[in-house]
């Protein structure tokens, strides 16, 4: 089973760039979580990974500054496996949608996988 936040618009302010610190810019985070129900269909929200919960911890993680994407993904993966014991794998990506490249059009951005340890 799959639970996906897609296309998440947060705010930050991440990157080495002089006056991203302080300016910040608008990003996209995408989140896929792999986990094995254990019985279906499911119905309870704790037989689940609760899209509500794992919202706020992006949100939460993506207010505090980092320079690089790499270290906003691989973070925030760790967390979601250590808060969410159902989850069994996370696809992760975060988009800088403006970045300060010279006559640059698209964004650039980073993904990342992370497996729990059998």
């Amino acid at each position: 089973m799959e639970i996906l936040l897609e296309k998440i618009r947060l705010y930050g302010y991440h990157g080495l760039h002089t006056g991203e610190e302080i300016l910040g810019g608008e990003f996209e985070v995408n989140i896929a979580v792999h986990y094995s129900p254990v019985e279906l269909p499911v119905q309870k929200l704790s037989d689940t990974v609760d899209y509500t919960a794992l919202y706020e911890l992006v949100k939460t993680r993506m207010q505090k500054p980092a320079l690089l994407l790499e270290t906003l993904v691989t973070e925030i993966a760790a967390e979601i496996l250590a808060k969410f014991s159902l989850v069994e794998e996370v696809n992760i990506s975060i988009y800088k949608l403006h970045p300060p490249i010279p006559h640059f059009q698209g964004c650039v951005g980073v993904a990342f996988t992370l497996k729990r340890n059998p």
